[in-house]
């Protein structure tokens, strides 16, 4: 592995991990930072993560904020976790995805989101097919992976690059109109 350049010269890339309990957040999390599976349920309901990381041959720092949405939250996100495997494919699943994804847009023409799946490695309880979890980031327009914290892990370094790609591919017309809303309305936005 080679060492990252200056921290002056590289890109920081804020993004969040949000979902409802329970769902996986502090693994994979965790799995993508510390290289480890904590097995012990963390019924954290907020925290970060910072750290220098090469994505396609470009280093950057990754600074992730892990957030459990109230009923009363409204974050801006850059990936988010909704419950794949808990819960049945059923309307709380939908709108809950729906919500955070309207609540994240709404700013924005374009905000880059990644739809991720966890706990694919739970087989005999998954109630979420492969085929509804991509029918869903299909509605929503935004891309999809399944992913495992558990070791081995499953794609979950590939989550957080994706998402780092999505949002360098951006054109950079969307990036300068997203600054300029940012910069009127006063809000904070992660990115």
């Amino acid at each position: 592995m080679t060492r990252p350049p200056n921290n002056d010269n590289l890109m920081t890339f804020k993004l969040v991990v949000v979902g409802d309990g329970g769902v996986g957040k502090s693994a994979l999390t965790i799995q993508f930072f510390q290289k480890l599976f904590v097995t012990d349920y963390d019924p954290t309901i907020e925290d970060s993560y910072i750290q220098h990381t090469e994505v396609d041959k470009q280093w950057c720092i990754l600074d992730v904020y892990r957030i459990r949405p109230t009923m009363h939250s409204c974050v801006y996100k850059s990936l988010f976790v909704p419950n794949s495997v808990r819960y049945s494919w059923s309307r709380r699943i939908q709108c809950h995805a729906r919500t955070i994804h309207a609540q994240g847009v709404k700013d924005r023409d374009v905000y880059p989101m990644l739809l991720v799946a966890n706990k694919v490695d739970l087989v005999h309880l998954r109630k979420v097919t492969e085929e509804q979890g991509r029918e869903l980031a299909h509605r929503l327009n935004i891309p999809y992976i399944e992913t495992s914290a558990k070791d081995p892990p499953l794609n979950v370094d590939a989550a957080f690059h994706e998402v780092v790609r999505i949002i360098r591919n951006q054109p950079p017309a969307e990036l300068e109109k997203n600054r300029r809303k940012r910069r009127r309305s006063g809000k904070c936005n992660l990115l």
